[in-house]
């Protein structure tokens, strides 16, 4: 399994636009074999700040995600291109010791 931590900051007064569109992404999203979790956060001092947390079974379960049309219309047609910055990294769990 492997965890996607997800950073975005919209251009000013954009956030709004964002969060509507990260709405339809997130519900289609969850629908995807492969994923486990995906939510998607507001930030409360912020409003133009977003934190996603997405979970997949595995990396071609997470490539399928980024290759799907959703992903297409919702993030690179509609999110990125209201954005600032944008940032994202894969992590592997730290498993506990038995």
């Amino acid at each position: 399994m492997l965890t996607v931590i997800a950073q975005y900051k919209t251009m000013h007064d954009k956030g709004g636009e964002v969060a509507a569109t990260l709405a339809k992404h997130v519900a289609a999203t969850r629908k995807e074999p492969g994923c486990r979790e995906f939510v998607a956060y507001r930030s409360r001092s912020d409003g133009e700040r977003f934190l996603l947390y997405e979970q997949y079974d595995d990396d071609k379960a997470f490539e399928a995600h980024r290759a799907s049309p959703h992903f297409e219309q919702y993030v690179q047609g509609t999110v990125v291109p209201l954005l600032e910055e944008r940032t994202f990294d894969i992590y592997d769990e730290v498993s506990a010791e038995t």
